[in-house]
């Protein structure tokens, strides 16, 4: 199964990604972990990265794409993949395409955690409490100011990936504000289906 997850920061894409790893035994591949190993492994694609962010630059989607090439490559990504924080963008999505079908491969499933965007603020202020209260370091990310440019830049770049996976008729949506257990039921459903 080759899952892409969406939905704007704070949804529960992450706890949800996890909680499918478990259940169907795919890998959770997320680009800056990707980006991290390829770095560090010195593969041709990582060193061309590691260059642009020595320099303070963006790597490009070119870059990105070669690394998600890499690891969808690898033994445990054989069964399916979970992709985390990829595409971003329109045209990362068109060029996650082209390469899945020089694999002659194509994805399974797009889901859309739709949520209530003027509850994610609280959302994100609760997971920040509780991480304190469980003596766990709170995510930079987890900041109401950081959470408030990070979703203006989701509306930016990747809300359009909502209309571009509808168009190819791939995109299914799932109702994110429900319990962590009923979205993950309703994933499941949606994914068995």
């Amino acid at each position: 199964m080759r899952l892409i997850l969406l939905g704007p920061p704070g949804a529960g894409k992450g706890t949800q990604a996890q909680r499918l790893v478990d259940k169907f035994g795919i890998p959770q591949l997320s680009t800056g972990d990707m980006l991290r190993a390829a770095v560090a492994a010195k593969t041709p694609v990582g060193l061309q990265a590691k260059e642009l962010m020595d320099a303070g630059k963006l790597v490009s989607d070119d870059i990105v794409v070669g690394i998600v090439n890499e690891r969808t490559n690898e033994a445990d990504a054989s069964k399916g993949f979970i992709l985390d924080g990829f595409p971003r963008t329109v045209p990362q999505a068109r060029a996650l395409d082209e390469m899945l079908a020089k694999k002659h491969l194509k994805l399974d499933a797009v889901v859309e955690l739709k949520v209530d965007e003027s509850k994610l603020v609280n959302r994100i202020i609760k997971r920040a409490e509780e991480a304190k209260a469980a003596g766990q370091p709170v995510r930079k990310d987890d900041d109401p100011d950081v959470f408030k440019t990070r979703l203006a830049a989701y509306h930016e770049q990747t809300a359009p990936l909502s209309g571009y996976y509808a168009s190819k008729g791939s995109l299914r949506t799932v109702d994110g504000m429900m319990s962590m257990d009923d979205v993950t039921s309703a994933l499941v459903a949606v994914l068995q289906a």
